[in-house]
């Protein structure tokens, strides 16, 4: 790219929040999973799976008792995403997740996004996500791909 072209570059991030987040760049954020987050999260989107809400049938099951929506989970990083890095006014574009333990009533889940890609040009990121447990066990891995709109201050 000629001198000319480099000063015609757009930033992207220009006006968005938190400004362009850089390569390598973690957050992250802990929960305590309650009855409740099953009851709202249930009660919001239709899901009345026994796993998740009748707790004689889950502690019959493999799982041994109630075990929390991957919405919930997943909603760990959605609060990341949009409050912490990119930041407010950042959406996930795609993802890709493997839920490898289920996260139960009363366990502590820990949010973590961290940056492995960021395009100038437009307000894209691809982030390594991972969803963790209070005794570090992996719930949920993967990546994922957001977009940052500029909003007003």
């Amino acid at each position: 790219m000629s001198a000319n072209d480099q000063s015609k570059a757009v930033n992207g991030w220009t006006d968005t929040r938190h400004g362009m987040p850089r390569e390598g760049q973690i957050a992250e954020r802990k929960k305590d999973v309650t009855e409740k987050d099953i009851e709202l999260f249930s009660e919001m989107s239709g899901d009345y799976n026994p796993l998740h809400t009748d707790k004689a049938a889950a502690e019959a099951s493999r799982f041994g008792g109630l075990i929390v929506q991957g919405g919930v989970t997943t909603g760990i990083l959605n609060a990341v995403v949009a409050e912490d890095l990119p930041g407010p006014g950042s959406v996930f574009l795609s993802v890709e997740w493997k839920f490898s333990k289920p996260v139960y009533v009363g366990d502590t889940i820990t949010g973590r996004v961290e940056v492995l890609n960021v395009r100038e040009d437009k307000p894209f990121c691809t982030i390594r996500t991972t969803v963790e447990n209070q005794n570090g066990e992996v719930c949920i891995s993967g990546e994922a791909v957001t977009y940052t709109a500029a909003l007003p201050r």
